[in-house]
């Protein structure tokens, strides 16, 4: 029984085919960038469908890391920021490899591998140019790189940066990125110290640049989204797998001159039929879209009318013929004719499609899809 009051659809066969161009692109090994889990898209569900597809996950923290070793996935699994030392046990006994910018931390790190009496694997980061984590590409850094990887219990598997500015028209920062990181990489083998697994691309740098070293990251693209609206769509072939929908929750008529929600923002100027929907802001539906965008019910645009409240919110469906209560509600994705995409959406709401992605609650359950027939679902807050 769907008690559900909104939930996201989630169609896996788009997914599978966006990551598959997305591999015919790159042409090499990818890793799947699934942190945030997996932009909102539910990291284990994902990992499950692309594990055996790509070479790598790529997270943020320890426990996103955990999180997939505990529903038991395998592959191996790049922490693209920064591990606690505390940590450096659990990454290590769990095969997750950590990234190392810092002397201290590869100490640490060795220390914690030798204890264990195992060999810990990880990945060097140096910034090119993002102004974030990160080795600086200078030869005392490579001096330093040359003496961790001398450290017991440790072997350097990869090196990374990441791109600032892949996703605007003018590519010459990344230029001068790639000249920096092929210059640190030439220090790193003048000191003896040549590394498996060189990867720098993002999504967007897999779309503009044709060389990808051994391995790409692909984050965004995998969910059917493009990194801006500079990159060139006709790169790579993608559509969005999200849906989120909703159901009306109650059916109202109010007369001219009733005030709606909080502060009373808006104040209805004629007879008005009001639709309340059981969506608000701490579902991650952003309260700064309160009467300036709209949802869509049969197929036609529904404004928002006042402020959106924590766990509701109330549209204008007067001009919708037959309109019933529990009828649909699509928040992002298509009915009829209409579609609210998600970067429609984010715009709206003084936001971008990463942010708005990443915010949806993990209170709205992610129902699954594959053949057109639902799958499965989570609800992270029952399935624990």
């Amino acid at each position: 029984m769907n008690f559900d009051h909104t939930y996201l659809k989630i169609d896996l066969d788009i997914i599978s085919r966006n990551f598959e161009n997305i591999r015919n692109k790159a042409n090499v090994p990818v890793m799947a960038v699934i942190k945030a889990d997996a932009y909102g898209h539910g990291a284990v569900a994902i990992a499950r469908l692309l594990q055996g597809k790509c070479a790598f996950f790529g997270v943020s923290s320890t426990s996103e890391a955990l999180e997939l070793r505990q529903a038991g996935i395998c592959a191996p699994i790049l922490i693209l920021g920064r591990t606690a030392v505390c940590a450096f046990p659990q990454a290590i006994a769990a095969d997750i490899r950590p990234t190392i910018f810092s002397y201290e931390d590869a100490v640490a790190l060795s220390e914690a591998a030798v204890k264990l009496e195992k060999t810990a694997q990880f990945h060097f980061a140096v910034d090119t140019g993002m102004g974030r984590i990160g080795f600086p590409p200078t030869e005392e850094a490579a001096d330093l790189c040359a003496q961790i990887a001398r450290l017991p219990g440790l072997m350097p598997e990869g090196l990374f940066s990441h791109f600032a500015t892949a996703d605007c028209q003018d590519l010459s920062h990344c230029r001068a990125q790639i000249a920096l990181f092929d210059a640190f990489d030439r220090m790193l083998k003048q000191r003896g110290l040549s590394v498996p697994l060189r990867h720098l691309d993002n999504s967007a740098g897999l779309m503009n640049f044709a060389h990808h070293y051994e391995m790409v990251r692909a984050g965004i693209v995998t969910y059917g989204m493009y990194p801006s609206d500079e990159v060139d769509e006709n790169l790579l072939s993608i559509a969005p797998a999200l849906q989120w929908v909703s159901h009306i929750s109650h059916l109202k008529q109010l007369p001219a001159g009733c005030p709606i929600s909080y502060g009373g923002t808006f104040v209805t100027t004629k007879p008005t039929t009001v639709a309340t929907i059981p969506v608000g802001y701490a579902d991650g539906y952003r309260r700064n879209l309160s009467n300036r965008f709209y949802v869509l019910i049969r197929g036609q645009k529904a404004p928002i009318l006042g402020r959106i409240c924590m766990d509701q919110m109330m549209v204008d469906v007067t001009h919708i013929p037959d309109v019933q209560l529990q009828d649909a509600v699509t928040l992002i994705g298509t009915d009829g004719q209409e579609t609210i995409t998600m970067e429609c959406i984010a715009a709206a709401a003084d936001s971008f499609n990463y942010e708005f992605s990443c915010g949806i609650s993990r209170r709205v359950p992610r129902y699954y899809y594959q053949n057109g027939k639902q799958l499965s679902a989570v609800h992270y807050l029952l399935d624990v």
